[in-house]
């Protein structure tokens, strides 16, 4: 007897898990970090819930969000509370959430923040070492997907803009374990090619598990060691990852990259053209200048007659040598006036001096033959000197029988001692 085979129609199927679900599960409190959030104009939040190594969709309608008290971001670690269920339509499972509550920050979004405190300490992020863009690079190199849409939109503005420009794709992994590697690898071994005015490293959207590889530290120190400018066009506009950081230049998107890099090649042709125009209209305006002075100067008298130029030169120089010889004349005779000036006055202050100095000398005349020993013996004394050359100044310095030498004011004389008395008491020679 054969089996009955029961087949159901896809919607059937999705309809029935979906009842299974709801059924068998009812509703859950699951912890896990936010990502992936977004907000129609409906109001309603849609977002991933995640842990290390799996996810689940939900949504939290407007009306269930009322008394929020805190922001749904990427990163955040949430609770929530509410029944699984299956959306029909895509058939994928999610949890329809009615009470949601914070828990602190998520372990991503702790390592993104970690990273970025530590680089900025180092100062990868400043200015300073950011290496300028090339104006017109011809040689491009690329660090993404070969399947990727980031590569096709690069493609597609470089075409459309400059189709000569050469590009070196490096095909890498861009989300998943061992990306960060190869994106690193690649940058790596781009920069020991040489050749390169530029680099594109990035990818299109995704949740922040699906940008984790360019928040890896390996990722972001092969940019900072890169001798080649990067650009980072990692996701959309509002996403920001390590590498858009630490590289020397931060594109929106792939396809803004390229932008970038690859300006229009009608904007640089209309450029030229504009700078050659500017140039040949300055030149004519040159050469018309020109051409009018010289119509000016060709029919000055000097030109016409050589000879008045010399002529004019040589008054001048004989001007020039007839001021100087009065300026000479006058100097000269100021001199002399002025010497004859100075010597009169010296002569005259030579004369006081003189005067000075013999009234001076009369007078120190005067004070020293008041003060002469001559004088004194002038009024009647006299000096008495004893055999030995000393001044008798006590009867004591004399003795009997000696010679004896005066000193008068007009002479001397000399004269034997016969007799020396002392206190009027004469004392006899021996």
């Amino acid at each position: 007897m054969t089996a009955i085979r029961k087949v159901f129609c896809v919607s059937e199927l999705t309809r029935f898990i979906k009842t299974t679900l709801e059924s068998e599960i009812g509703d859950v409190w699951v912890e896990g970090e936010l990502s992936n959030v977004r907000r129609p104009s409906s109001g309603h939040c849609y977002f991933t819930i995640k842990d290390e190594s799996s996810q689940i969709s939900g949504v939290l309608f407007r009306g269930d969000q009322k008394g929020l008290k805190f922001e749904l971001k990427d990163g955040a670690l949430v609770r929530v509370f509410g029944g699984v269920s299956v959306y029909e339509r895509s058939g994928n499972y999610q949890i329809i959430v009615r009470r949601i509550e914070e828990s602190g920050q998520g372990l991503l979004q702790a390592r993104f923040e970690a990273l970025k405190e530590k680089l900025q300490k180092e100062g990868a992020f400043d200015s300073a070492r950011k290496k300028p863009l090339p104006l017109l690079p011809r040689h491009v190199g690329i660090v993404t997907s070969r399947t990727g849409a980031a590569l096709r939109d690069i493609l597609n503005v470089v075409s459309r803009r400059f189709p000569n420009i050469h590009i070196a794709l490096a095909p890498v992994r861009v989300q998943g374990e061992g990306a960060a590697q190869e994106i690193a690898e690649a940058i790596d071994t781009l920069n020991s090619v040489g050749g390169l005015d530029v680099l594109i490293v990035g990818r299109g959207g995704g949740s922040m598990e699906d940008l984790w590889c360019f928040n890896e530290e390996i990722v972001a120190r092969a940019i900072i060691r890169s001798d080649i400018p990067v650009i980072s066009a990692v996701g959309h506009e509002i996403d920001f990852t390590i590498s858009d950081f630490v590289a020397d230049l931060r594109a929106p998107t792939p396809s803004a990259a390229a932008e970038l890099v690859v300006g229009r090649k009608e904007e640089f042709e209309q450029t030229i053209s504009d700078i050659l125009r500017r140039l040949t209209g300055s030149c004519r305006e040159s050469v018309l200048v020109a051409k009018s002075r010289l119509a000016v100067v060709k029919d000055h008298y000097i030109l016409r007659e050589p000879g008045n130029m010399a002529r004019q030169y040589l008054q001048t120089l004989d001007g020039l040598e007839m001021r100087m010889a009065h300026v000479l004349k006058t100097a000269m005779a100021g001199s002399r006036e002025t010497m004859r000036d100075c010597m009169m006055r010296m002569g005259h202050h030579a004369a006081m001096r003189q005067r000075a100095v013999a009234q001076e000398v009369k007078r120190l005349d005067a004070q020293l033959t008041a003060l002469s020993p001559l004088a004194v013996l002038g009024r009647g004394y006299s000096v008495t000197i004893n055999s030995e050359g000393r001044v008798i100044k006590s009867v004591a310095d004399v003795v009997a029988h000696n010679k004896v030498l005066t000193r008068l004011a007009d002479g001397t004389f000399s004269s034997t001692v016969d007799s020396v008395s002392v206190d009027n008491q004469r004392i006899n020679s021996q």
